[in-house]
């Protein structure tokens, strides 16, 4: 009985050493990126939004962001958890997909991009890829009475290339896109 008290009491110590160790590496870490590791907070006409938080916008005026199964509470985030075989979930993907085309009618020949119709595993995703972007260039620039060239050059300047050209997708924060969207004149 001793040697097992021993034992246990001897692995306790290693892994608080190394779960201790592996948490301020990763502290450490997060406090050399951007944002240090916080949310990065916009304030926009007198409002505050978390620029990693999804949000949801409803106009057509705005570029519109990946569904959410949370309805965009990040107190609640998670995923659908249903899979590609769930015929409710594919239901509800070809809702959102004839939805996007209804939204977009010039687009009904293009392929429609994949996070425009499937919520992301926490269904807070803030991004979207530029093809999503680009997707919704001429129904922004109708409503708006802009040119799509104009608004072509917004997505492009407000894409975020991955990092060192090499982790991740191209991607465009839904947020701060529409944000320069309301500055254009």
């Amino acid at each position: 009985m001793k040697n097992y008290i021993l034992s246990a009491l001897k692995l306790t110590f290693v892994m608080l050493i190394l779960v201790g160790v592996y948490l301020i590496f990763v502290y450490a870490g997060s406090k050399v990126l951007p944002t240090q590791g916080n949310a990065e907070i916009i304030n926009h006409n007198g409002q505050k939004f978390y620029a990693n938080i999804g949000q949801d916008f409803k106009s057509p005026k705005y570029f519109h962001g990946r569904p959410s199964a949370v309805d965009y509470n990040a107190a609640g985030s998670a995923g659908s958890n249903k899979g590609p075989s769930n015929a409710e979930y594919l239901e509800t993907v070809q809702k959102r997909i004839d939805t996007l085309k209804m939204q977009n009618p010039e687009m009904n020949t293009i392929k429609v991009p994949v996070e425009l119709v499937t919520a992301s595993g926490s269904g807070l995703d803030p991004d979207i890829s530029d093809e999503g972007a680009l997707y919704q260039v001429k129904r922004i620039a109708k409503e708006r009475n802009l040119p799509e060239a104009k608004i072509e050059s917004l997505v492009k300047t407000n894409t975020e290339k991955p990092l060192i050209g090499l982790f991740g997708p191209s991607k465009v924060n839904v947020l701060k896109l529409n944000i320069a969207l309301d500055q254009l004149k």
